[in-house]
């Protein structure tokens, strides 16, 4: 099905909002969706908090980066094949550039001033995924069964936290929108998913990421090169649930158990990694200007780059035709409102841990995380602003 002429933008133009979101989006692929929600739903109103929320259902259930999984299928709906490229690129080479050249500036981050700017980054985060808390509590839980949902999928993910549990707990949000959610659920036929591709080509996808998953560990070898690194970090994209921090151990054994970074090297960009705006899988970019497969660092690096986001797109872009048409049912309907609410659980619990308990050290820092949610939810100013002023507000302690 094409995009309708309509509905449409222009890839510059999807090209040019997603980089500013590039740009601006600190906090991790928690904190990404809720600047997605405030930039899509909100601002611009690409798509209806309905459609926001079965793209975030499908995000969630499938392994891969969830934010930019969720951006890509933002760019496909509203902008066909080149828009979920050109939303894809935006968004993440900000970050990839900066984690290439993160060596040549590694020195200043070692300081107290760079420890702050990365502790303001921390404060951010905690004003952004608030203000995307409550702006989906409100939407996403209207009622008592659903808040009791989201409620108790926070409670189990605050008490056991891995990202086994935040499957479990979307698996039984679905199960229990099914089976307690019998009124005042309407399907999503007044906003559906209109994906500019057909169920046959939704076949082929998903059929090339097990062809690619199950063909490449045959050819790869334990010596770095180019098609051993698109194996390792392929394999990575495909396996890992939760996204994000989730995937660092699977790298970890896949670059430098095999000795192809060193485990100081390894830290260092993951260190990196959490004072950038973007995704998390830009990190891959790192690694790969890293590894020394005699092709050049910036071919290694996009190499690496590509493949670990790969699966995660050609999984979402394979699954996005059947969810649209299963999604007007009454019983899908029930099912994706469970699964929202537990989806507002699982951003209740990472409010708290790990961002507010690895970002609010004092009152100072709550203070400073609260005038960010009230520029967000009250002032409704722009997340840079916030960005400004969390990272001033950390620097200048340390410069009087």
């Amino acid at each position: 099905m094409p995009v309708s002429e309509v509905n449409r933008h222009s890839p510059v133009e999807i090209f040019f909002v997603f980089l500013k979101l590039g740009l601006t989006s600190f906090g991790g692929p928690i904190a990404h969706l809720g600047y997605f929600r405030r930039e899509f739903v909100e601002n611009r109103a690409w798509i209806g908090e309905h459609q926001f929320a079965q793209l975030l259902s499908i995000s969630q259930f499938l392994p891969g980066p969830a934010s930019s999984q969720l951006g890509f299928c933002i760019g496909l709906i509203r902008g066909g094949w080149l828009g979920a490229l050109c939303a894809f690129l935006a968004f993440t080479l900000p970050s990839v550039a900066l984690l290439i050249v993160f060596a040549a500036v590694s020195s200043f981050f070692s300081g107290p001033i760079g420890e702050a700017v990365i502790h303001g980054l921390k404060l951010v985060a905690c004003a952004v995924v608030a203000d995307a808390l409550l702006g989906m509590s409100k939407n996403l839980c209207p009622d008592a069964k659903r808040r009791s949902i989201a409620v108790a999928a926070a409670a189990l993910l605050l008490v056991f936290s891995s990202s086994t549990m935040q499957l479990v707990v979307i698996l039984v949000g679905g199960i229990l929108g099914a089976s307690v959610l019998r009124g005042g659920v309407a399907s999503d036929s007044a906003e559906p998913l209109q994906a500019p591709l057909s169920r046959r080509l939704g076949f082929l996808l998903l059929l090339l990421f097990l062809v690619l998953l199950i063909g490449l560990p045959l050819f790869a070898s334990a010596a770095p090169s180019l098609l051993s690194v698109a194996e390792a970090f392929y394999r990575a994209g495909a396996l890992v649930f939760g996204g994000g921090h989730v995937v660092l151990p699977l790298l970890e054994d896949s670059v430098v158990t095999q000795g192809w970074v060193s485990p100081d090297q390894f830290l260092a960009g993951y260190g990196a990694s959490q004072a950038i705006p973007g995704p998390m899988f830009a990190f891959s970019a790192y690694l790969g200007a890293l590894i020394p497969t005699g092709a050049g660092a910036l071919l290694t690096a996009a190499v690496a780059l590509v493949f670990m986001f790969l699966p995660g797109f050609l999984l979402v872009a394979g699954v996005l035709p059947f969810w649209s048409s299963v999604s007007h049912s009454p019983v899908a309907a029930r099912v994706i409102a469970g699964v929202n609410a537990a989806v507002v659980g699982l951003l209740a619990a990472a409010l708290y841990n790990p961002i507010f308990t690895s970002g609010i050290e004092d009152t100072q820092d709550l203070a400073i995380a609260l005038v960010g949610f009230g520029l967000l939810a009250v002032w409704r100013l722009s997340p840079l602003i916030v960005v400004l002023w969390c990272v001033l507000a950390s620097v200048l302690p340390v410069l009087i």
